[in-house]
């Protein structure tokens, strides 16, 4: 049996957001210059947000989750605070298509105090509730270009735009050059803004809230599973 395109429109700010999923068109790896996500590896980051620090691991699983069709790759993201608890847990789920361009399929978030679950606000799954997939990074992303990375109405709507495609920044992972540089918002916190780096061949390197914060994530280590 043919797989049958899935065509998901929403109507926003006089726009249409149709993406168009069709599983035939996605591929097994997500190996996207400024958003790898080879099983097995793992990213590690230190960062400070407002009036205390945090720690952030990364982990690429072998698991997948099939969502619309497409055979998504499943990302354990935990965050802990400066006494070591465990403060937030997130299971992501990203494809790639054949043009390079990494999608992102939703998430299953928790947030914990004292070890116990108080909130798992931020969770979608597109394709349910009215839940739509965003394309996290392009495989040829031009400055001035914006698009929807997550929507899901009321839950999660993040934005992304272009600012740049060579900036510098060193991070205890070492100096990185000719990173894109991004403006990140969301309607939801639009108070809020936050600009990341994404360092060719290893994403993530650097997030800054720039307004409406005091917050800042930088890469420490990468580590790759031996197989």
């Amino acid at each position: 049996m043919l797989a049958v395109p899935i065509v998901m429109s929403v109507f926003i700010s006089g726009c249409i957001y149709n993406p168009e999923i069709d599983p035939a068109n996605f591929v097994s790896t997500i190996d996207n210059p400024y958003y790898p996500l080879i099983p097995g590896t793992t990213f590690f980051y230190n960062g400070s947000a407002e009036n205390h620090t945090e720690t952030n691991k990364l982990i690429v699983t072998h698991e997948h989750k099939i969502i619309l069709g497409v055979n998504t790759t499943v990302i354990w993201d935990r965050v802990w605070d400066e006494n070591n608890s465990l403060i937030e847990e997130t299971y992501d789920w990203y494809a790639q298509d054949k043009n390079g361009d990494v999608w992102y399929f939703g998430e299953d978030s928790k947030e914990y105090e004292n070890g116990v679950v108080v909130s798992i606000k931020g969770s979608w799954e597109a394709g349910k509730h009215g839940a739509k997939p965003g394309i996290i990074m392009k495989a040829d992303p031009k400055i001035g270009e914006s698009w929807w990375q997550e929507y899901a109405l009321g839950v999660a709507m993040d934005t992304i735009k272009m600012l740049s495609l060579n900036e510098s920044v060193t991070v205890p992972y070492g100096v990185c050059n000719n990173c894109i540089k991004t403006a990140d918002w969301t309607p939801l916190q639009p108070r809020i803004l936050e600009n990341k780096y994404y360092y060719p061949g290893v994403g993530i390197v650097l997030s800054v809230m720039v307004k409406g914060g005091v917050e800042r994530m930088e890469l420490v280590n990468v580590t790759t599973e031996k197989i």
